[in-house]
């Protein structure tokens, strides 16, 4: 074959005879696959004329003296452009993410590209690849949702702390700032955590705070109660507590002479800040002040 058969081949340059000649040679089958598979990909706009200019431009303030192409310089321009376009195009299929967010104050509900169905709390946030999601049914939670899956292959949840997999079924994941929950309604989850696998049937819970599992109670509730705008706690440290209602209602708050480590069991509400404020400091025996979109807990005996 001749050396400029692929380049002329490329531009549609080749002769009857040379056409024919190249069909025969060894390399065409794998050239004629390569550009079937460039033609087919979705890539991202590329300016073919631009990406040469800035090349030359760049080579030229490199190189004081400017010397000749030889008479592969057709054959290189094109290869490197089909280089680029299926190097992006590649990059571009495999890293495309879809991406959910919740502010403070907010709530979501989204449905997966296999009708499962995620719900958002507060300042959460997920992500996955819709392009990818057939081969591997995989999210990445940032936060809190309740997930109620579609039954089919594994579906695993990725966080900071652990991850989450089921095949088809409801449960809750939390993971913020060293608080890690899982709590498992409907069916079985398997949670991998530090190396080992802990298996949840439903009215089970999972709970690590700052890397150490935590004993928990049966559940007997068939959806997290923040579903239904509440905050439940059961011997959580006060600090996981007051930063829910930060989330919960966009506000800041600060402590004076408190002792945020202390445990809380209780509940407040999610849509009414002065009675979930009351929930919070009639049990843990502090006080508060409120002042716009601040709040400040307090000891009792504080001056």
């Amino acid at each position: 074959m001749q050396e400029n058969y692929l380049a002329k081949w490329l531009n549609n340059e080749l002769s009857e005879e040379e056409l024919a000649e190249f069909k025969q040679s060894a390399e065409y089958a794998s050239y004629q696959k390569i550009l079937d598979a460039s033609q087919k990909l979705e890539a991202p706009e590329f300016d073919v004329d631009q990406a040469w200019a800035t090349f030359k431009a760049e080579k030229m303030a490199q190189e004081v003296k400017v010397v000749q192409l030889n008479p592969f310089r057709q054959f290189l321009r094109v290869a490197a452009v089909i280089a680029v376009l299926l190097t992006g195009a590649y990059f571009y299929l495999n890293s495309a993410e879809e991406n959910f967010s919740t502010q403070f104050a907010e709530r979501t509900q989204l449905a997966l590209p296999d009708n499962s169905e995620v719900f958002l709390n507060a300042a959460s946030k997920v992500s996955f690849n819709e392009k990818k999601w057939e081969e591997n049914r995989e999210v990445k939670l940032d936060g809190e949702a309740f997930f109620k899956v579609a039954k089919g292959k594994k579906f695993t949840v990725i966080t900071e702390s652990g991850e989450v997999a089921v095949l088809g079924t409801e449960f809750n994941v939390e993971n913020r700032n060293g608080f890690f929950e899982v709590t498992c309604y409907e069916g079985l989850v398997s949670v991998a955590f530090q190396g080992k696998e802990h298996q949840l049937p439903a009215g089970d819970s999972f709970v690590a705070i700052d890397g150490a599992i935590l004993t928990t109670e049966a559940v007997a509730a068939i959806q997290p109660s923040w579903m239904e705008n509440e905050s439940s706690f059961k011997s959580i440290p006060l600090k996981y507590v007051l930063a829910e209602v930060e989330r919960q209602f966009d506000v800041t708050i600060s402590t004076e002479n408190v002792d945020t480590e202390q445990l809380f069991t209780g509940t407040f509400n999610n849509t009414d800040l002065h009675l979930a404020l009351e929930s919070i400091s009639t049990p843990s025996q502090i006080r508060y002040k409120l002042e716009a979109d601040k709040v400040l807990f307090y000891a009792a005996d504080t001056p």
